[in-house]
């Protein structure tokens, strides 16, 4: 027997074991990159998820498995055209859409009830003035903006439990706020002089050809990159001012790294008072099931956190001086975007945080 919960999904009864399994029927708007396909290996796995619909106006009619063949016999659905794949019969539909996509269609889903997950930047800041001048375009919906909570589950997750709307991080803005959170909320730390020092693999850059992550130009090869600015500074800015209450100072170089996937970012502030760093952070993330605090002395590797949803971060005190070093790696296409999302959906949902997500890493 089904019988359709208020949150949405609906119940499978299992009248042997009077148990009831919530089904979420998920749709997906542009499967065709790299946080796509990976929004697809983690939902065709899902125990509580059915596939409904996943779009490309390019591809509409194409199997799935035909473009990703990792996915055969997992996916049996075709790409749709975004009219033609009934988004409104979804229970949540996952944005994984360049800028400025999710905002033009989000006011529709949400009306007709469905939950949406923005993987873009569409809702995550909410100065709309300083969304504009960043990412070159007028937001079309800053209503929904102020609506929309940020996906950070380590902050949010009482928010995102009652969310229709969530704006899921970036890579960058995760790694990095999961590292300076503790010390913001302990006020053990200067902020106005916060430094993120951060290195992503080519992925990051998403599935399009550019030069720049062209085999020839990103092998063999270490740079860094917007250093006069980059988009998701004001992002970090915005998670961090939050936490802290006033306005932080924060100077954030991202690098290009001849990795495929993972993110290292390495975090300096000037401490202000004496405090016990392993245990402030121990304390802070004990039982965050994806949050990974390492031992004293510990070296996080981004190998380490490979197709995982998982963060890990060691904690340091160079000489015993006034700076802490904080080290946080995370998997930019899954705690840094498809896994965060799918961890935000089971909150909403009201299912296990880590139903579907509990992955080992994978190594070498």
């Amino acid at each position: 027997m089904l019988e359709r919960p208020p949150f949405g999904g609906f119940f499978i009864y299992h009248s042997a074991t009077c148990m009831e399994v919530r089904v979420v029927k998920v749709g997906i708007v542009g499967g065709t990159g790299y946080t796509g396909v990976e929004l697809l290996r983690l939902l065709a796995a899902h125990p509580q998820v059915e596939l409904r619909a996943i779009t490309s106006r390019a591809d509409a009619g194409m199997p799935v498995s035909q473009m990703f063949p990792s996915l055969r016999g997992r996916v049996t659905l075709a790409f749709s055209h975004p009219e033609e794949a009934h988004l409104e019969q979804c229970d949540v539909v996952f944005f994984a859409t360049p800028n400025g996509i999710a905002m033009q269609q989000t006011r529709a889903l949400l009306d007709a009830g469905v939950k949406v997950i923005d993987l873009a930047a569409d809702f995550r800041i909410k100065d709309i003035a300083v969304w504009e001048k960043w990412y070159g375009m007028t937001h079309v919906c800053p209503d929904l903006v102020v609506e929309a909570v940020y996906g950070l589950p380590e902050v949010n997750r009482e928010k995102i439990k009652k969310a229709r709307l969530v704006a899921n991080p970036g890579c960058y803005p995760t790694a990095a706020q999961l590292g300076f959170i503790p010390l913001l909320e302990a006020g053990a730390v200067d902020e106005g002089s916060l430094i993120a020092d951060c290195k992503s693999g080519v992925s990051g850059a998403g599935r399009k050809a550019e030069v720049h992550t062209l085999f020839s130009e990103a092998s063999d090869n270490f740079k860094a990159y917007g250093v006069t600015g980059h988009r998701h500074l004001p992002e970090i800015r915005q998670g961090l001012t939050n936490v802290q209450g006033k306005p932080v100072g924060l100077t954030f170089v991202p690098h290009l790294t001849p990795l495929i996937r993972g993110i290292h970012a390495t975090l300096y502030a000037r401490l202000t008072k004496d405090v016990d760093l392993q245990a402030l952070f121990e304390q802070r993330y004990a039982g965050e099931h994806f949050v990974d605090v390492m031992p004293a002395g510990a070296m996080p590797e981004t190998r380490s956190v490979r197709g995982s949803n998982v963060c890990r971060i060691a904690v340091h005190r160079p000489q015993g001086g006034d700076t802490v070093v904080v080290l946080s790696v995370i998997d930019n296409l899954v705690k840094g975007a498809a896994g965060q999302a799918v961890q935000n959906m089971n909150i909403m949902f009201g299912l296990s945080e880590a139903t579907g997500i509990d992955i080992v890493p994978l190594l070498p």
